[in-house]
């Protein structure tokens, strides 16, 4: 179309004489310069409408591979309602941080950041020292056959724990077991183990009937379990399966247990755990079924 339109320039300026006649060859001249201009920029487009249908998969499989992480963790708790923004400070002054308390202000207060490697690591707990709670003591101490099933309930007959000194945590709650629990996982989430241990265990003093309790047992647990304190982490996990043993957690609870009893050295009692974690919970998610292969294949238990 356009060389048409070029050509029928050409021929109504060559009707003009021979001075308008390189008018019509110049704009023929500058049409071909635009077409590959315009080809060109069409080549650029389509490079770039390919690298971003390339971002997209990109995105799309970080998406996939984050939810999938996720329930492999067992799923996040919902998030925490978002804070109302705080007033504007007047000019010439810093703003604040909307945080529960500023670290600044109180940088020995509980939770707030200190340097990696100068906070004191927790003291571990006395040996069935979990209040109210079952102990691993019998579990550990008998020797189940891995081929038999485990008996879980067992280790919550030991008799009563000894009762624990020392101030409670419970001071420091906030009254909102929502809040509490969340402040606590938020903790997790940033791998700071300690003050995520302290907030859950605030958590279960102060809710000790919340709805939310066999989810802060689990968490309390794998804040051991990430610290290599596996004596504490297979407690926490003990108690879940055994009074709570139609939570969501409860599975994955127990194929933590199995790891927690590896890491203590009891190959035999693990290997039990994941076999009676197959038999108890057949429905369970295929992501604690894939951890009970994995976890089976690592303690080298006998098919």
């Amino acid at each position: 179309m356009i060389r048409r339109l070029a050509l029928a320039l050409a021929v109504v300026a060559s009707s003009g004489g021979p001075s308008a006649a390189q008018d019509p060859a110049d704009l023929v001249v500058r049409l071909n310069r635009m077409e590959n201009q315009v080809r060109q920029m069409s080549g650029h487009i389509e490079e770039l409408q390919h690298e971003n249908r390339q971002l997209r998969e990109q995105l799309r499989r970080f998406q996939e591979d984050v939810e999938f992480r996720f329930q492999e963790r067992g799923g996040p708790p919902r998030a925490a309602a978002s804070p109302a923004p705080a007033p504007a400070p007047p000019e010439g002054r810093p703003q604040r941080r909307g945080d529960a308390f500023d670290p600044n202000a109180a940088p020995t207060a509980p939770g707030a950041p200190r340097p990696l490697g100068t906070t004191p690591p927790s003291a571990p707990l006395p040996r069935g020292a979990l209040a109210d709670g079952p102990t691993i003591e019998s579990l550990i101490e008998d020797e189940p056959s891995p081929s038999g099933p485990l008996d879980l309930g067992a280790a919550g007959r030991a008799g009563p724990p000894p009762s624990r000194s020392g101030p409670s945590v419970a001071s420091t709650s906030s009254g909102d077991p929502r809040a509490d629990y969340d402040a606590a996982y938020a903790y997790l989430l940033q791998k700071q183990y300690e003050q995520a241990e302290m907030g859950f265990r605030q958590f279960l003093q102060s809710h000790p009937r919340d709805r939310l309790v066999p989810d802060a047992i689990f968490w309390l647990g794998e804040s051991y379990l990430q610290r290599n304190r596996h004596r504490e982490a297979a407690e926490q996990f003990l108690k879940i399966s055994t009074e709570y043993s139609r939570s969501a957690k409860a599975p994955d609870a127990m194929l933590r247990l199995g790891i927690a009893l590896h890491g203590l050295g009891a190959r035999e009692q693990a290997c039990a755990t994941f076999a009676e974690l197959e038999r108890k919970y057949p429905q369970a998610s295929a992501s604690v079924r894939q951890g009970v292969e994995r976890e089976q294949k690592r303690a080298r238990c006998a098919a």
